[in-house]
This record gives structure tokens, C-alpha cells and sequence, in this order.
């Protein structure tokens, strides 16, 4: 009889551990997230998992990545608020974009939180928080729960690494997970911004992360309203709330 071990955290739908695959629930986006990390695997991009294939109970296979993740702890691992750690997350973003850049979703591809492809855009994670980060050996190995990825700009998955990691997230949310130092955010995201090698203006990039913000508010509601119970849960839990109330919060961040 195969073994299946409840994997920690998993805030949409959750995975159990199979030996050295992950099960997760398939969704209609599964096609298309498969096309995505099997382009990823063909451009020698390790720091993703590998798409497997469908098991006999219809869940999605993908390979394991060995570490240590956040899941239910809080406080957070001190490494998820390190510079060091932001440094890393940076030079993920941009080689994940870099590697992801010619690839060109199939022309029927669906996916759970987005809209469809077009030129000039990118498929992005859109989810790159810590909480799907993979830890080992002091060093991040990579990003699991691939489910939200869609087509976005490049501005737009930055923009949540840095509501994540900076983190510009409500105070109320990041204080229970650790983050105290709220004087250093500004130096933080300037950090980030210039290890991913972004050009823009720093202060207009605030604007992005507010719209970001509303962005997943407006978004979790309309998915809960679509039957989607993963989405519906987190509208209950506060999340859509939480993201607004960090959005209203930047009007008075400075750089």
C-alpha cells in the first residue's frame, strides 16, 4: 500500500507527499500549468518542480523538492525575513522570467486567477511568497504550488514578491509571521528591486503593489463567487480584506 504524508501549509486545495512525487487536486488550469513547468524542465530551469503526469485518482504528479517550507509555524523561519534570503528571491524572480520569456502558452490554455495569454506579456508564478518557498541548506531551492501562475507583465509578479518579502503586506498580517522592522521596508525594497535588475521608478512601483493588492482582493472574491471552495474559504478567513486594508496602508509608505 502506498504511503501518503499530509504536506504542511497548502492555503488552495493542499498536497500529500508519495515517495518522491507530490499529489495535488487537478483543476481545469492543470493543462496549462503543465505546458508551463514542462517548457520550464526543457530550458534546464531546476528551481521549479516537474510535472509527472495524472495519477489513478485524478490528481496532478510532480516531483518533490526536498526542505524546509514554512508551512502552519508562526512566527515564520528567521531565513524568510533575511536580506540575504531577499537577495535570492530576487535572482529566482528574474532568471524564472528570463527562462519563462519565449514560452507561449497553448492557444486553449485556462488558468485560475488570470486572463489569457497575449505578446508582450509573460506567464508568471503570481504566488512567489514565502509561504511556497523551499529552504535547504541555508539556500533557496526553489517555488512549489504553481496553480496561480497566469499571464501577467513582468511588474505585476514582481510586485507580489515584494508585498511578500519585503513584505508591503498589512502590519497586521506580517507582525504574527515575524516582520517587526518596519523603518527598513523602504531599504528592503530598493534591495529587491535592484537584484532583479528593474529600471523603473521605485515610487511608481508602490503604485503597482496597491494595485496588485486590490488586484487579489477583487480576484479571490470573484473566484468564491464562481464556486471555487478553495477561494471561498480564504474570502472567509480575511484574506480579500487583509489585502485591501495593505493596499490602503501604502498610501503612507516613503521611500
Amino acid at each position: 500500500m502506498t504511503t501518503e504524508e499530509q504536506l504542511p501549509g497548502g492555503h488552495l486545495g493542499g498536497a500529500v507527499r508519495v515517495g518522491d512525487t507530490v499529489r495535488r487536486s487537478a483543476g481545469f488550469w492543470t493543462p496549462a500549468v503543465a505546458a508551463l513547468l514542462r517548457h520550464l524542465e526543457d530550458k534546464g530551469f531546476e528551481s521549479a518542480p516537474r510535472f509527472v503526469g495524472i495519477d489513478d485518482r485524478g490528481r496532478e504528479i510532480l516531483t518533490y523538492i526536498d526542505g524546509e517550507t514554512v508551512g502552519e509555524r508562526r512566527p515564520w523561519p528567521s531565513w524568510t525575513h533575511e536580506d540575504t534570503t531577499l537577495d535570492q528571491v530576487g535572482d529566482w524572480l528574474r532568471e524564472f522570467h528570463e527562462a519563462v520569456a519565449d514560452f507561449e502558452p497553448p492557444v486553449d490554455a485556462s488558468w485560475r486567477f488570470g486572463g489569457p495569454w497575449s505578446a508582450g506579456l509573460i506567464v508568471g508564478h503570481n504566488d512567489a511568497a514565502p509561504y511556497n518557498a523551499v529552504w535547504r541548506n541555508g539556500s533557496l531551492a526553489g517555488f512549489i504550488d504553481w496553480e496561480m501562475s497566469a499571464p501577467v507583465t513582468r511588474d505585476w509578479d514582481l510586485a507580489h514578491v515584494a508585498f511578500s518579502w519585503v513584505p508591503l503586506h498589512a502590519r497586521s498580517v506580517v507582525e504574527p509571521e515575524g516582520f517587526t522592522d518596519f523603518d527598513r521596508r523602504s531599504a528592503r525594497l530598493r534591495r529587491l528591486l535592484a537584484r532583479y535588475r528593474w529600471d523603473g521608478d521605485a515610487a511608481d512601483f508602490i503604485g503597482t503593489v496597491q494595485a496588485r493588492a486590490l488586484s487579489m482582493a477583487s480576484g479571490l472574491r470573484e473566484l468564491a463567487q464562481t464556486g471555487d471552495r478553495d477561494a471561498a474559504r480564504l474570502v472567509r478567513e480575511g484574506h480579500a480584506d487583509d489585502c485591501e486594508r495593505a493596499a490602503a496602508e501604502l498610501d503612507d509608505f516613503s521611500l
